[in-house]
């Protein structure tokens, strides 16, 4: 019994020295595929989406395999926004799925939700959440229709991006599940964390750097969706809101134009003295 002991104890601290670099490189993963997403104009997430968005969910390298039968699989990160605007550290998620039609490969593929409003909250907190039945879902905005999601008009609570090869594009995702990862959270933040622990920030273990480095980028992100859309409240912030048809631009700038510098009129050739004037003769 003993050795039994000492055995499943070793077993144990093993797991736990190996699960902390998995979810680490798990936290990188989303940390790159939230830098891609941004640095790209035509797929990045809309300011207004970024600065109103109460979660945002990113899974990397999401495996999708079909033969008629299709299922996808993948593993990731959610943060919540603080009601003081901040992001909370990030909880780990897995993200499956099953699809029923005409298919056949594999496909691994970014995967980033956005959610905008508080219904299905709860449902991540509580440990799952079925996209598209607890939370209405839709593909995210890209190219020109990204600018379709700042005016108002657009009330999804779900946006979704997906990117294979190239540009992240918009993608429905209806029927996915997205569950909590207790085993991810507990191996870094300590036994017995729950998803409400690590949201409100009251784990025993703090975050590893790799998975402070995601909710430093989101804070970076979300900062400057504020300021491009004036809600940061500062006076540039403000100045830089400009309405053009209900798509908040960037301010343009007036150059003022360049006046041409003003010549003097020409001045007269001074007299010159005549030693010999001419013989002016009177008229007939």
């Amino acid at each position: 019994m003993r050795r039994l002991a000492v055995l499943l104890l070793s077993l144990t601290l093993a797991s736990t020295a190996v699960a902390g670099p998995t979810e680490d490189a798990r936290a990188q993963n989303a940390l790159r595929v939230l830098n891609d997403i941004q640095r790209i104009p035509e797929s990045a997430i809309p300011d207004k989406l970024l600065d109103e968005a109460r979660a945002i969910v990113i899974v990397p390298d999401t495996l999708k395999i079909g033969l008629v039968l299709g299922g996808r699989r993948g593993h990731g990160v959610v943060s919540m926004k603080n009601p003081d605007g901040t992001w909370s550290s990030p909880a780990f998620v897995k993200l499956t799925g099953g699809s029923i039609g005409f298919q056949a490969g594999v496909q691994s593929s970014d995967v980033v939700l956005v959610f905008t409003s508080e219904r299905g909250l709860e449902s991540i907190v509580n440990g799952k959440i079925t996209l598209g039945a607890d939370a209405g879902i839709a593909a995210g905005p890209v190219g020109r229709n990204t600018a379709l999601a700042t005016d108002g008009n657009l009330k999804a609570e779900i946006w979704s991006w997906s990117r294979a090869r190239g540009l992240f594009a918009g993608v429905a995702l209806d029927g996915a599940v997205l569950s909590i990862d207790d085993d991810a959270n507990q191996a870094v933040y300590g036994a017995g964390t729950t998803p409400r622990m690590i949201f409100e920030g009251r784990t025993a273990q703090p975050a590893s750097d790799a998975i402070v480095d995601v909710r430093d980028k989101l804070e970076e992100a979300t900062a400057s969706a504020r300021f491009a859309r004036g809600t940061d409240g500062s006076a540039a912030g403000a100045n830089a809101q400009v309405q053009a048809g209900g798509v908040v631009t960037a301010p343009v700038e007036v150059t003022p134009p360049v006046e041409a510098p003003v010549q003097a009129p020409p001045q007269p050739e001074p007299f010159e003295t005549v030693e010999n004037p001419a013989t002016i003769e009177p008229l007939p």
